[in-house]
């Protein structure tokens, strides 16, 4: 399974073999415990994703609402994307870090993490990666990074 076409968490858990959706509900209850107040649990890009509402932030690039995390199974593995790891350098440096530090290996794209079992991940560490970004803040974030494209697009 790759991109879901599910509109609905539930259904989108439906789908998933029995092995995945017990590792994407254990990480998914990580991420509800120690997600920051405003983001709105919903299906973005064929992944359950917590994200900023359009209500709040309607002006994304792509006019859909603005991702902070994302768990999604694909063809060979689960994907965790931790767009707030991406969102800075400083993040991305710690992040990596403190993961390492757990002894666990990491398999991590720009933002997204690859496991096949929960037990590959270093849960504290995703709890406090999640909590680390209040909505505010992540929306502060996403706007500077879109100010900084726009100047690069105007002319010399």
């Amino acid at each position: 399974m790759a991109k879901s076409k599910a509109t609905t968490v539930a259904e989108y858990l439906r789908e998933l073999p029995a092995d995945r959706r017990a590792a994407i509900a254990k990480v998914r209850s990580v991420v509800k415990k120690h997600l920051p107040k405003g983001y709105e649990e919903m299906m973005l890009w064929g992944v359950i994703a917590y994200a900023v509402p359009l209500r709040v932030l309607p002006d994304t690039y792509n006019k859909q609402p603005l991702m902070y995390v994302g768990i999604g199974a694909q063809k060979s593995y689960i994907s965790l994307y931790l767009m707030g790891v991406y969102g800075t350098e400083e993040h991305a440096a710690q992040f990596r870090k403190d993961f390492e530090a757990t002894g666990k290996k990491l398999d991590m794209g720009k933002s997204c993490v690859h496991f096949q079992s929960a037990d590959d991940l270093p849960l504290e560490l995703i709890g406090k990666t999640v909590a680390a970004v209040p909505m505010a803040k992540w929306v502060e974030i996403y706007r500077k990074s879109r100010a900084k494209t726009r100047d690069l697009r105007k002319p010399k």
